[in-house]
């Protein structure tokens, strides 16, 4: 055991001694820097000036002098080239090296802030510690030997640290400048964005933990320079494309002013046919903006003012829940009067109905829980009166007797129920509400009864999927049967008529007490008179889709909407045309007109559409087979490419809609495409991560393969073109940003410190240096989904994640920058661009498949001041 032990035993004290000796090198080696710093100190406050005359030279193992903002360098991620540098401090070389009469910072951009720059062919920027050339002469005594022994190699690497430590205290010193604030300071957590600040050379921020190393470009000596306060030009809702008509109901009435009310996405429009300058034959809208999330239904007091519309659920972009809730707004002045429900709804509210007979005192509304609870509220003061589960089946219709406002009627999936309703004699609650079923007896039970009309003789109306009319009377009650609670009245059925073929969506009393009824399948607009007998009837074109809702007009005019999210204006002898269109379906793609006041859009309904938005309508559409995501215009604006979900990408005429040019490119979606400024040239990006790159004819109208950019690792998802045409500037799903020199042949400039001082002739790069301020904290690298610099370059839109549109200054280089936020979508919004004079700013709802065009207000006015603010502003809903 002794023998075993005894060689452990002698090596442990062995192991102390090691460690005490390499202590006692590493305390040696502090001092040294100790000492190699402070005489680096003495010579930066006591060397005269250069003997040349250039007082910004250096003094030995110290990098250029210059503003103390700018001297910080940052990490590059770039792979560097050797090359021959310049005169410098011996043995390495730290940042750029000493000045040279009218040379070039690395790259070859224009020198910074003063400071002299490397020969042509240089490496990238500077901050990466390397080997310089042997010195011609010696200028202090820690740095005596152009050759390097083994003894002598510690000490160079020493006087490295002494620079590193100088150049470190140039930084720390400048902060009192910057306003205390920590030039350095830490990036964050992984799922942060926060910037990491590296004053002079780049700035770094993080998403999802990957770095984004961000270039400042040569005429900014200060971030402090750049705007940091609310734009002063804002937005105002000027028109609102499109009409929810594929999936909602009770969605179209007419008001007492004659402005006809719809509603999409979280915007209810009041809109005035022939009224005023705008749409087809005139035209205007209203829009009433206090819901936060996507309106379902509506419904118009008896005095033609008040209005009710109620709201999905919905989360805010903490992920907090939006409950439902009804609003009670003034039509006249936008102004809401009363909010019913909050926190008493679940999912959302499904229906709708004001009391007719006691001037709308009561309001009854369904909500989306899987018990449909029904309820009854008091308008003036926003009580509920009463509350039951109606059915687990859907509802989709609610409505009190116009004669008597203790009848209710609610109808569904395969269900008509008759609600008698105490009125409020008894004590609010369950028991104040009893349901009686409608009975079909010997008729076929429909699947879904989506619509009823109360007569004036007080029979109902029901328009079923069978197609069928059914007529409800009101029998008296059974004495000899009371049943529970006593005798009670019931309705039955008591005629049937086949009105359509498919679907009844809609049923409309007219003021001479006929009735109107809407087809689905057929598409067919029917008069019907007492006894059902049709009088007249029209049928709806076919690109409109069916008919969703009807109302009544002054006069004999209708409107109609349809469930191709159409509002038609017209009457049934002289037909119908639209005055409202929109898309169906999902939208991405968005372009403006390089010199009118129109734009382009696409989506998942694959109609290609042409936007007029002096005249707010549908100049045309096209049906492009496929999914379109992608669009821009050529610069002579003759011609668009469309690129699509296959790989496919299209040219159009704008004038003839001819298709001139049908190419493949791969059989991933393009995701962009943009022209140069000069229009001879196309990129088209695509999921393949690859760039492609087209010459085109003078016209627009011909192209042919130019090359490839090849080198991004994910998928592209933005990409902008130079002002001269020759390089591009692109962005992809891994947060990459490249540059490409086009002209030269697509090739990947490696080092992108070599682009920070190139003009963009667009910037819809969600990610650089201009526009890193827009990215919120926390982000997880989706959260903006399209960017545009207005063409003044003033500002910047956003559109993000989270339904908002936002509007920043622009250069947005400061973190936490205050912007506008303009609400109205209730999905993500996917795509902003300003119309060629920034008169305009058109943003794309998701889901929603809203089309909003924004007048922006305030652009005439001075420029905004340049003056810094170190308390930002937080963002301001507007």
């Amino acid at each position: 055991m002794d023998g075993a032990a005894g060689p452990g035993a002698g090596a442990a004290p062995e192991a102390l001694r090691a460690l005490s000796r390499r202590l006692q090198a590493q305390e040696e080696e502090m001092e040294l820097v100790k000492a190699a710093l402070a005489e680096a100190l003495r010579l930066l406050r006591m060397r005269p000036p250069d003997r040349d005359g250039d007082s910004s030279a250096a003094p030995p193992g110290l990098p250029p002098p210059c503003s103390p903002a700018l001297v910080s360098r940052g990490t590059q991620t770039e792979p560097q080239e050797d090359s021959t540098p310049g005169p410098g401090p011996p043995g390495l070389s730290n940042g750029p090296p000493g000045p040279r009469a009218g040379g070039e910072v690395p790259g070859g951009a224009p020198s910074e802030g003063g400071r002299g720059s490397s020969r042509a062919g240089s490496p990238g920027p500077p901050g990466v510690l390397r080997p310089g050339p042997p010195p011609a002469r010696v200028d202090t005594p820690r740095r005596n030997s152009s050759s390097s022994s083994p003894s002598e190699r510690p000490r160079q690497k020493l006087s490295r640290k002494a620079a590193s430590s100088a150049n470190l205290l140039l930084r720390l010193g400048s902060t009192e400048s910057r306003g205390g604030k920590d030039p350095l300071s830490s990036p964050g957590g992984p799922g942060s964005r926060r910037s990491n600040y590296n004053l002079g050379i780049s700035v770094k921020m993080f998403l999802r933990g990957r770095p984004i190393t961000m270039y400042i470009p040569s005429g900014i000596r200060s971030l402090e320079e750049l705007p940091s306060g609310l734009p002063l030009e804002t937005l105002s809702l000027d028109w609102v494309y499109g009409y929810r008509g594929r999936d909602s109901r009770s969605n179209l009435f007419v008001l007492r002013s004659g402005e006809v009310v719809y509603f999409i996405a979280c915007v209810v429009v009041l809109y005035r046919p022939g009224g005023g300058p705008g749409g087809p034959g005139g035209g205007g809208q209203r829009h009433y903006r206090g819901h936060t999330d996507c309106v379902r239904c509506l419904a118009v007091h008896p005095d033609g003012i008040r209005v009710a519309s109620g709201q999905t659920a919905g989360v805010d972009k903490d992920g907090k829940p939006l409950q439902p809730v009804v609003h009670i707004w003034d039509s006249e002045t936008l102004l809401k009067l009363q909010e019913i429900g909050l926190g008493a709804f679940e999912r959302g509210v499904g229906a709708l109905a004001f009391s007719i007979a006691d001037q709308g005192a009561f309001l009854c509304v369904v909500d989306d829980s899987n018990e449909h609870m029904l309820s009854v509220w008091d308008c003036g003061r926003g009580t509920k009166l009463a509350e039951i589960k109606s059915t687990n089946d859907s509802v989709l219709a609610v409505g009190f007797n116009p004669r008597d406002s203790s009848c209710i009627v609610t109808s569904g999936k395969s269900h008509v129920h008759f609600w008698n309703w105490n009125g409020g004699t008894g004590a609010p609650g369950n028991g104040a509400l009893a349901r009686k079923q409608g009975v079909f007896g010997k008729y076929k039970k429909p699947k879904f009864i989506p619509c009823f009309v109360f007569l004036p003789d007080g029979d109902i109306l029901t328009g079923d999927s069978e197609g069928n009319i059914l007529t409800w009377g009101r029998s008296l009650p059974d004495s000899r049967t009371p049943g529970r609670g006593g005798a009670k009245e019931t309705y039955g059925i008591v005629a049937q008529a086949h009105a359509h073929e498919g679907s009844i969506f809609a049923l409309c009393l007219r003021r001479d007490g006929t009735v109107l009824s809407g087809g689905g399948r057929d598409r067919r607009l029917v008069q019907w008179g007492p006894g059902l007998v049709a009088l007249q009837e029209a049928e709806i074109p076919e690109h409109f889709g069916a008919v969703r809702a009807i109302a009544e007009g002054p006069g004999s005019e209708l409107l109609v909407g349809t469930t191709k999210n159409a509002l038609l204006r017209g009457d049934l002898a002289q037909g119908f045309s639209a005055v409202i269109q929109g898309h169906t379906d999902e939208l991405w793609g968005l372009c403006t007109h390089p010199t009118q006041n129109c734009f382009l859009t696409c989506g998942h309904d694959r109609q290609l559409c042409l936007w007029d938005g002096e005249g707010h309508a549908l100049a045309w559409s096209l049906d492009l087979k496929e999914t379109g995501l992608c669009a821009d215009f050529h610069p002579s604006g003759a011609v668009v490419a469309v690129g699509l979900n296959t790989g496919r990408w299209l040219v159009l005429d704008t004038g003839t809609r001819e298709i001139v040019s049908d190419v493949t490119d791969g059989n991933e979606q393009l995701s962009v495409v943009r022209y140069s400024p000069d229009g001879l040239y196309l990129a088209i990006g695509s999921h393949d991560n690859t760039i492609y790159i087209y010459s085109v004819s003078s016209d627009g109208a011909k192209s042919s393969r130019f090359g490839r950019c090849v080198g991004h690792s994910s998928f592209i998802t933005h990409l902008d073109w130079s002002k001269d045409g020759n390089f591009i500037m692109s962005n992809s799903g891994d947060y990459e940003i490249l540059y490409w020199d086009v002209a030269g042949g697509c090739k990947l400039l490696r080092n992108r410190y070599e682009s920070r001082d190139r003009e963009w002739a667009t910037y819809t790069c969600v990610l650089g240096f201009h526009v890193y301020g827009v990215w919120p904290d926390g982000s997880d690298g989706t959260d903006i989904n399209s960017l545009c610099r207005s063409h003044n370059e003033r500002v910047v839109a956003v559109a993000d994640d989270f339904c908002k549109v936002h509007l920043f200054q622009y250069p947005c280089a400061r973190a936490k920058a205050p912007s506008r936020v303009f609400a109205g979508h209730g999905s993500h919004v996917t795509s902003v661009r300003f119309t060629h004079d920034d008169a305009y700013l058109v943003s794309l709802g998701g889901k929603d498949a809203s089309i909003f065009q924004w007048r922006v207000l305030g652009a005439g006015t001075a420029t905004p001041s340049r003056t810094p603010s170190l308390s930002p502003a937080s963002s301001l809903d507007v």
